[in-house]
């Protein structure tokens, strides 16, 4: 009987398609234990704290103090911003935390599991997964305290208010993606981390979260660019109930994110497993 001829050869496991998908159902039927991840973290992170769940929202509050300090003595000479500064500058920096903790949750959340990772086998996705649910959490408590400014400052109940959650939800999106890019970096070298957060803190002043975009000048060209820009402005103005001048470039974003956001999926799970292999050698 002749026998047939069978040749192997080297087959192309990158089928972006296919990486996707699997990584959507690892992120689905991985939700439970992220859920468990997610809640150990809170828990731990609250447990030994004389000041608990106020940790998570004392940093915008502090630094809108300032500014509204700085502001009120004159310090300072600050533009008009259509709306009592309090609750413009607070709403500012709880936008801008949590952006901030979106971009720095992938990177947080696969760091803080990096002992377990080469020892057991479970779909890393799930630290994904878990640290959104961290950022929902922490999010809901801003959003009321945000909603206690609105009406202590007279703004009042706005049908917009209704869309606010939608616009934190974008900006946790926009975050968690760019975090998906940089997490694998930021294993391999810890400069990465602190380059991400330095870096944070000058574009912050190149953002309307404490101060409004001027008027003409560079910094307007700069400010109105800036993608960080209709983030802050559009869950803003819809909070207060103000028309959204920059929904348009805000829906641009969004949309860019999306096919973005899939893309870093499938770049951290090729990503991951390799630098869990270089770490653990």
């Amino acid at each position: 009987m002749e026998l047939k001829t069978k040749v192997y050869q080297k087959e192309n496991n990158l089928h972006i398609g296919r990486l996707l998908k699997e990584s959507l159902q690892d992120m689905f039927s991985s939700r439970f234990l992220a859920r468990q991840l997610a809640v150990r973290d809170i828990r731990a992170q609250y447990r030994q704290s004389y000041l608990g769940i106020i940790w998570a929202f004392i940093t915008p509050l502090t630094t809108a103090f300032v500014w509204i300090f700085l502001n009120n003595s004159g310090t300072v000479q600050l533009s008009d911003t259509g709306i009592p500064y309090p609750v413009y500058a607070f709403s500012g920096t709880l936008l801008w935390s949590i952006i901030t903790e979106a971009i720095n949750s992938p990177i947080s959340s696969t760091n803080s599991a990096k002992s377990i990772l080469s020892k057991i086998n479970f779909p890393k996705e799930a630290l994904l997964v878990s640290g959104i649910y961290k950022l929902l959490f922490n999010s809901s408590i801003k959003i009321g305290l945000l909603i206690v400014f609105v009406f202590f400052y007279g703004i009042g109940f706005h049908w917009t208010l209704l869309l606010f959650p939608l616009t934190i939800v974008g900006a946790i999106l926009f975050g968690t993606t760019i975090g998906l890019f940089i997490t694998p970096i930021g294993m391999l070298y810890k400069d990465i981390s602190k380059v991400i957060s330095f870096g944070l803190k000058f574009v912050m002043y190149v953002t309307p979260v404490v101060y409004a975009i001027p008027k003409d000048g560079i910094m307007k060209t700069v400010m109105e660019w800036n993608p960080l820009t209709p983030m802050i402005l559009t869950a803003r103005d819809l909070a207060v109930g103000t028309t959204p001048h920059y929904i348009t470039y805000y829906l641009i974003i969004l949309a860019c994110c999306i096919p973005l956001f899939f893309l870093g999926l499938v770049f951290y799970r090729i990503s991951i497993p390799v630098i869990v292999e270089r770490l653990s050698s």
